[in-house]
């Protein structure tokens, strides 16, 4: 499996939104539970500023080669490591040799 190895930028933002059954009742009374094996996937919204053309190419060039499909191996600014899908990416070119990426990386369970 591939692994990305740029560092992102800070800030970097880390989002929550784990997955809960909820079950509601007469009176407001409600029950919730969490749902599956791993009910709270991260996903990161990352920027890689001041990049030179080749990192933009590298960095694009590895998110391009999988499509947001395949996933990849990642470690998080947290220091934690997973597997990750990237589904959409941003790129700006500021000026000459001067590149901003956006991504957004989102974690996945696979074997």
């Amino acid at each position: 499996m591939a692994t990305f190895t740029y560092t992102p930028s800070f800030q970097a933002t880390e989002s929550s939104k784990p997955r809960v059954r909820k079950f509601q009742a007469g009176d407001g009374y409600e029950q919730r539970v969490t749902f599956g094996l791993n009910p709270d996937p991260k996903e990161w919204s990352l920027t890689f500023a001041n990049r030179t053309d080749a990192e933009r190419d590298n960095i694009t060039a590895f998110l391009d080669a999988r499509g947001g499909v395949e996933s990849f191996d990642w470690t998080s600014p947290r220091g934690i490591a997973g597997k990750y899908v990237c589904e959409e990416w941003q790129v700006t070119l500021s000026n000459c040799n001067n590149n901003q990426i956006q991504a957004t990386f989102r974690e996945v369970f696979e074997p």
